[in-house]
């Protein structure tokens, strides 16, 4: 059976001073780094041996799969980057610390924008100084493919053509996947993975740390589901 193993990212230091992040590229906290090394021994202490590895293009989950593979002996392991395992772009919110966002906006209104499915937080101004638009590692996009907000239902929209056409083809082929990614790319993925309903994966959080692991069949249905280290 393959496997396909899901890190987030370690703590950041904008998730240590309880800040939205979505695509600032914030890095590890001190305790990020250490949570992203220990995955790399849960994965050695596992057996379990990667063929090929994919991440975001933000530091914290690039750092993240660097450091998992390194303390697995695995480092070598091919890794591809792609902006369509970024974490869910929280628009207007990055940046804001989330108590004092619950303040100005209301916790409802704050609760809605982060657990909501399908409603959008308020859009980032183009101008803004996280503005992806005017990011270099972007630069081959087309704008209008760049977003200035996203909820998970956009987010699963984007992530879901690199399940389709990399991640996917691997398992079929009878390799073992890492990914490094985030809270919300690994819940829209799992959405996908799980079929579950948009109600369903609201309830669904991703911790920092352990590992996520699924391993499937060959038709790729979940064989199993479980945190390395603990039974789910």
């Amino acid at each position: 059976m393959v496997k396909l193993v899901f890190a987030r990212h370690g703590e950041s230091e904008w998730n240590k001073a309880n800040l939205f992040t979505g695509w600032a590229d914030v890095d590890l906290s001190e305790k990020g780094t250490q949570q992203a090394i220990d995955a790399g021994k849960l994965i050695k202490e596992a057996g379990i041996e990667f063929d090929q590895a994919y991440t975001s293009v933000l530091k914290r989950a690039i750092k993240t799969t660097n450091l998992a593979l390194e303390a697995s002996d695995q480092l070598w392991v091919p890794v591809e980057k792609s902006w369509r395992l970024n974490e869910r772009h929280y628009g207007g919110l990055t940046g804001k610390n989330k108590a004092e966002a619950a303040e100005q906006f209301g916790d409802e209104q704050v609760h809605i924008w982060r657990r909501s499915y399908d409603v959008l937080p308020p859009a980032m101004p183009r101008d803004d100084k996280y503005s992806a638009h005017t990011d270099r590692r972007y630069a081959s996009l087309d704008d209008s493919v760049i977003p200035d907000a996203e909820n998970l239902k956009v987010t699963l929209e984007r992530a879901l053509p690199f399940w389709e056409d990399k991640i996917a083809p691997a398992l079929k082929d009878g390799k073992n996947v890492f990914v490094g990614a985030h809270g919300n790319s690994i819940r829209a993925l799992v959405k996908h993975i799980k079929q579950l309903s948009d109600d369903e994966i609201m309830d669904v959080e991703i911790p920092n740390f352990p590992p996520l692991v699924f391993e499937f069949d060959e038709k790729l249905n979940v064989v199993s589901e479980y945190y390395l280290g603990k039974a789910l």
